[in-house]
């Protein structure tokens, strides 16, 4: 059994899939490309993917990754391009690497986030992240299966920046863009609470809904404070290509060097 680790994306309209509503459009997509699938056992087979950790519903997402078992070796990148020849536009695989090492999920514990504040200033931005970063804590609440549940979202909080809005947006309206940098504690704190906690201390109140991105997903590094890739373990445990030094070796030794 080989397992793949796959990187896709949800972007413009697609960012309003639900994850039900992506689980059903990957699978069509492995029957249409004839992705040699493992299936679980019992009365209702299903096949083997794994997803990690999928960004909520309304959020684009650059980095969402799931694994799949296959009863036959594949290439990762052949079978990339023929599943998004598959997939609707937006739903894009970006990457596809064999497994070679374990704990996916386990390297999923921060990721970076880009919300588009528009009707917002990078002044008034800028202001509210300030009196968010200088809080101890701040409480929230968001409304779980058993009613209202109150949480800190400064906690999981790693970075938080107001930004200059990007160069192709109108300059006479204003538009403000904040990164965010947060680890997957318990409760997962998002942006929309982010968001709240924003309104919390410093009435920041968007007049229309934040678009919101997540542009990256991994570990986190204490000392470079980035969000590393979490298939580079992957990558760099693959077998290394056979080495041509021998070869090199004769096309470049000089003239006359095997001479008596």
């Amino acid at each position: 059994m080989q397992r793949i680790r796959l990187r896709y994306t949800k972007r413009g309209r697609l960012r309003f899939t639900s994850h039900r509503d992506f689980q059903r459009a990957f699978e069509r997509a492995l029957r249409r490309s004839e992705v040699p699938m493992a299936y679980s056992a019992g009365f209702t087979p299903h096949p083997k993917v794994s997803y990690a950790n999928a960004a909520p519903t309304g959020t684009g997402s650059e980095a969402e990754f799931l694994e799949i078992a296959l009863t036959e070796a594949r290439d990762p990148a052949v079978l990339r391009d023929l599943l998004n020849a598959s997939l609707p536009d937006g739903l894009d695989i970006t990457d596809a690497v064999e497994a070679r090492t374990s704990g996916l999920a386990d390297r999923l514990t921060a990721s970076v986030w880009e919300l588009r504040l528009d009707g917002v200033t990078v002044a008034d931005a800028a202001k509210a992240v300030a009196a968010f970063n200088e809080a101890e804590t701040v409480e929230v609440q968001r409304r779980a299966k058993n009613g209202m549940r109150t949480f800190d979202a400064r906690a999981a909080v790693v970075d938080l920046q107001a930004l200059d809005p990007q160069a192709d947006r109108p300059e006479d309206k204003p538009c403000a863009i904040l990164r965010l940098v947060v680890r997957h504690l318990t409760p997962a704190v998002r942006p929309d609470d982010v968001l709240s906690g924003l309104r919390v201390v410093a009435d920041l109140a968007p007049p229309v809904p934040a678009a919101v991105t997540r542009l990256a997903q991994g570990l986190f590094d204490e000392e470079s404070g980035t969000v590393t890739d979490p298939l580079a373990p992957d990558r760099e445990a693959a077998p290394a290509a056979p080495s041509t030094a021998a070869g090199n070796a004769v096309a470049t030794a000089p003239e006359g060097a095997g001479s008596a």
